[in-house]
C-alpha cells in the first residue's frame, strides 16, 4: 500500500509552517535540536509551541533573531556582511552540520532551487546571488529543518497538488514586488505548481516554502481514495483574515485495487512482428485482457487499435510496456466497470488423465469450461479428438459438481 506525504497548500506555504507541520507530525524535535547546535550559527534561538490561529489549534516554529541594537559600525558591517550570504557560503553552513546524507543533499537541493529562481529574476548566475531574504538566519534554519525532519520521516512520495496565493503587493529587499513575487513564479513555473489566486490581500506562498514543496513533490495528483494514517498542523505568522496554516499528512492510497481501466491506442508504423511482441510482453506484464482491431487511420492507412484491460494496480507498468513495445506516443485510457461470474477451479479425472476445468457461475446461470492446455497436452497423448475429450470433460464436471 503506497504512503504519502501529503502538503495541503489550502493556506499557502512558506519555510516555518512546513517546519511546524512536520514536528506536529512527530518528526524528531530533538534530533532537530542537535542538528541546529552542530552549525555553530550564531545570532538565533528558536521556540516549538502550541499556538491558535484563528481558533485552530498547531504547533508554531518560531526562529528569533538577536538584535544587537547598540554595536559599533564595524560589527555591523560585519553583522551585515553576514546576512547577504552565496550559495558557497550556506553550503558550507549544511555540510558543517551533523546530520543525515538525505538531510543534507536535500536542503543544498532546496536552496539551490532558491539560487536558481532568485538569479533568473535578478539576472545573474546563481552562485553570485546574495542571499538577502533567503539567506538570512532564519531562512537557512528554515531550510535545513524541514530537510532534517522530513528526512527523519522517511516517506519517498510526496503530493503538493496545488499552492493557494493571494494577491496584491509584498514589501521586501528590492521595493514593493507583486504578489506572487518573481522567485515563487520562477519555481512554479519550472517545477510545474499549480498556484491558485485567492482574494486575499499579502503573500500566501513564500519562496522558501514552494522551494521546499519543488524539492519534496513527487507527484501533483491525489489517490481517487486515501486513508489519513496522522495528520500535523503547523501555524504560520501573518494574518489573512482567516485561519493560516499548513496541513500535512501522512495518507496510504485506499485506491480500489480491483478498478478496471481499458487502454487503447491507435498504430499505423509497427510490424506484424512487433505488435505480436507487444501483445506477449503485455499479458507477461498482467494485462487482463489485450486484443487488436483493424481500423482506418489518417492517410487512409490501414491500422491497428491496441486494447488492454487492466487492474488500476498495474495501469503504470501496462502504460509502460505499451511505449517500450510498440511505436505509438500517445494512449488513451479510462475506468471501466466490469460484470464476472465466479470462478472456481477443480480437477476431474478422465481415463486418459487429469483435465482442469474451470466452473462459471452468474446466479442461476452455470457454465463448466475445461481448460485448453489440459485438453490440448490428453488430446496429444492419447490420439483421441480435440472435442471429445472436452465434452467428456464436461460431462464429468457437470456430474461431479
Amino acid at each position: 500500500m503506497t504512503e504519502y506525504l501529503y502538503l495541503d497548500g489550502a493556506c499557502g506555504i512558506s519555510g516555518d509552517m512546513t517546519v511546524a507541520a512536520l514536528l506536529d507530525l512527530g518528526a524528531d524535535a530533538e534530533k532537530l535540536d542537535k542538528v541546529l547546535k552542530s552549525l555553530h550559527l550564531d545570532g538565533f534561538d528558536y521556540h516549538i509551541s502550541r499556538k491558535n490561529s484563528y481558533s485552530i489549534c498547531g504547533c508554531d516554529f518560531d526562529v528569533r533573531l538577536h538584535h544587537h541594537e547598540h554595536c559599533h559600525e564595524e560589527e555591523y558591517h560585519e553583522h551585515h556582511h553576514h546576512e547577504h550570504r552565496h550559495l558557497s557560503d550556506v553550503y558550507e553552513i549544511i555540510d558543517r552540520g551533523e546530520m543525515t546524507d538525505g538531510a543534507r543533499q536535500l536542503a543544498k537541493k532546496i536552496f539551490l532551487i532558491v539560487a536558481e529562481a532568485e538569479s533568473k529574476a535578478h539576472g545573474c548566475p546563481p552562485d553570485e546571488v546574495h542571499f538577502h531574504e533567503v539567506g538570512a538566519v532564519d531562512s537557512i534554519v528554515d531550510i535545513i529543518s524541514a530537510a532534517v525532519l522530513f528526512d527523519d520521516l522517511k516517506i519517498k512520495n510526496v503530493v503538493v497538488d496545488g499552492l493557494n496565493d493571494g494577491r496584491g503587493f509584498v514589501n521586501c529587499q528590492h521595493g514593493s514586488l507583486p504578489v506572487p513575487v518573481p522567485a515563487v513564479v520562477n519555481i512554479a513555473e519550472k517545477y510545474d505548481i499549480a498556484l491558485r489566486p485567492m482574494p486575499v490581500d499579502g503573500e500566501m506562498v513564500t519562496p522558501t516554502g514552494i522551494a521546499i514543496a519543488a524539492a519534496l513533490m513527487t507527484t501533483d495528483k491525489l489517490p481517487t481514495a486515501y486513508k489519513i494514517v496522522k495528520s500535523g498542523i503547523g501555524l504560520g505568522k501573518r494574518d489573512f483574515g482567516h485561519a493560516n496554516f499548513l496541513r500535512a499528512m501522512i495518507i496510504q492510497d485506499k485506491t480500489d485495487e480491483k478498478q478496471m481501466y481499458v487502454v487503447e491506442t491507435n498504430i499505423d508504423d509497427s510490424t506484424a512482428e512487433e505488435l505480436g511482441l507487444a501483445m506477449e510482453k503485455l499479458s507477461e506484464a498482467g494485462a487482463a485482457d489485450v486484443h487488436f482491431e483493424p481500423c482506418f487511420m489518417k492517410k487512409n492507412r490501414p491500422a491497428y487499435i491496441l486494447r488492454v484491460i487492466v487492474s488500476v494496480d498495474l495501469l503504470e507498468k501496462i502504460e509502460d510496456t505499451i511505449f517500450r513495445n510498440t511505436s505509438t506516443i500517445g494512449l488513451r485510457k479510462y475506468k471501466v466497470e466490469r460484470t464476472c461470474m465466479e470462478r472456481e477451479n477443480f480437477c476431474v479425472n478422465l481415463p486418459e488423465g487429469k483435465v482442469d476445468v474451470k466452473k462459471c457461475r452468474l446466479g442461476n446461470i452455470i457454465r463448466y469450461k475445461p481448460e485448453y492446455e489440459s485438453i490440448k497436452a490428453l488430446s496429444a497423448s492419447s490420439g483421441r479428438p480435440f472435442r471429445e475429450i472436452s465434452d467428456a470433460a464436461c460431462r464429468l464436471a457437470k456430474k461431479e459438481k
